[in-house]
């Protein structure tokens, strides 16, 4: 990949390196660090988790079962706005749900096989796309799931999530994360042959002479690690000086 994808700055620190730290002092000073730390906003990382993934946990009334909820694993994409479009057949239990109620949530994991990672659910009312919108949902579906040839069939059709936790100004008003995208070459890379530079970066921003520090993803304002020291293993941030603007 070309190294220079993104620049992530380096900042050497001048202190003493391999001091010792109590484990309730490394805590304290994490903490101190993260609650100051750059992140997205709310409603952008939203956005961004959902623009990077294609399946979730959806949550519906049941018809059969009144006041209980009912879930389901689903495939998704997202339109042009960033609402969740679900290509659902009439014959499957979570469409009659939605029929009788489009109330519903869609649960989604950043990284799906780590249960310490960020989860996000969405709340919304699941509505039927309008014909004239749905030759663009269907190119937006097929983009992210090109194998989905049942879209087609005659028992199928495509439902948006409309999220009612945002107004839909400011949901359609946010943007996916622009450097995220390149989160996964750069992670690669950073990994594979700089994991020294990156436990020197935690340091100098935490003050914590980590054993290890795994890069785990990267967005327009800094990075997520994780790390460990003296067998602990956590989760950290990381922000860059300043906001990535693009992937030079």
């Amino acid at each position: 990949m070309d190294r220079m994808a993104i620049k992530i700055e380096l900042v050497r620190t001048t202190s003493p390196g391999d001091v010792k730290i109590n484990k309730d002092d490394v805590f304290q000073l994490i903490q101190a660090h993260q609650e100051k730390v750059a992140r997205l906003p709310p409603v952008e990382e939203i956005r961004t988790v959902l623009d990077r993934s294609v399946h979730g946990m959806l949550s519906t009334f049941s018809k059969v079962h009144e006041d209980y909820p009912s879930g389901s694993m689903v495939d998704f994409a997202c339109d042009a706005d960033g609402y969740p479009i679900l290509a659902v057949s009439d014959l499957a239990v979570h469409t009659k749900d939605l029929t009788a109620n489009p109330k519903c949530s869609l649960l989604v994991a950043r990284d799906p096989e780590d249960r310490t990672d960020l989860v996000i659910t969405l709340r919304g009312d699941a509505i039927s796309v309008s014909e004239k919108d749905e030759e663009a949902i269907r190119a937006a579906y097929l983009a992210r799931h090109p194998n989905a040839f049942w879209v087609d069939f005659g028992d199928f059709h495509f439902l948006r999530i409309e999220p009612k936790e945002f107004s839909g100004g400011e949901y359609k008003a946010a943007k996916v994360d622009p450097i995220a995208q390149f989160s996964k070459p750069v992670v690669s890379y950073m990994n594979n042959d700089h994991a020294e530079d990156t436990k020197v970066i935690v340091k100098h921003w935490t003050s914590v002479p980590v054993d290890f520090a795994d890069i785990l993803d990267l967005d327009s304002l800094g990075f997520n690690v994780k790390a460990g020291y003296q067998g602990s293993t956590f989760k950290l941030r990381v922000p860059f000086p300043r906001r990535a603007a693009d992937r030079k």
